[in-house]
């Protein structure tokens, strides 16, 4: 069920679509990798080793929206980075860095939310995200992801990582909810 988001979809692109919409609906969490997602993949380090990244003004209304729904948001990281955490701390989504077991922490937070792999949401970008896209219900990829992880992506955004795709996805899984997703 792997779908885009073109302009002009044939009759299993709307099959995909309405399946993809109907998984959204019931969604429970919503996890980002953040390098690559969240950001462009883009990394600035000063003099002094200092990190910094770019990301994305308006993913913050679309993680607000997510929130106010009731959809639990949070963010899986190999990487250790404060910037990482200062990002997330803003957006209040709940930050977990330094995880080479990224599915073993996933469904750890799955647990605790209460809710199944299968009503889950992961969004990635590169070959570490892998294991996490294969065992979610609901895996997705950002426009300018590895191309060994589009197979396994239900859904690629429009929109590159860093570049909206989080708010690509928060705006999706809103409009699904509200009964609104088959016009994006």
């Amino acid at each position: 069920m792997h779908t885009e988001a073109p302009p002009n979809q044939d009759s299993t692109d709307v099959n995909a679509r309405r399946e993809l919409l109907t998984a959204l609906r019931v969604a429970r969490l919503v996890a980002f990798d953040f390098d690559g997602v969240f950001t462009d993949n883009t990394v600035w380090v000063d003099q002094n080793g200092v990190e910094s990244v770019r990301c994305w003004r308006g993913d913050g209304l679309g993680l607000a929206a997510l929130q106010r729904l009731g959809v639990q948001t949070v963010v899986i990281s190999t990487e250790i980075n404060p910037v990482v955490s200062m990002r997330c701390r803003k957006l209040k989504v709940a930050c977990h860095q330094a995880r080479d077991d990224k599915i073993g922490t996933l469904k750890a937070i799955a647990h605790d939310v209460g809710c199944t792999l299968e009503e889950t949401v992961f969004v990635g970008n590169d070959i570490n995200d892998v294991e996490c896209l294969s065992e979610v219900g609901i895996p997705i990829v950002v426009a300018d992801a590895h191309p060994d992880v589009l197979p396994v992506a239900v859904y690629t955004t429009r929109a590159k990582g860093g570049r909206g795709a989080v708010r690509e996805i928060c705006d999706l899984i809103r409009r699904a909810r509200e009964g609104l997703g088959d016009d994006s």
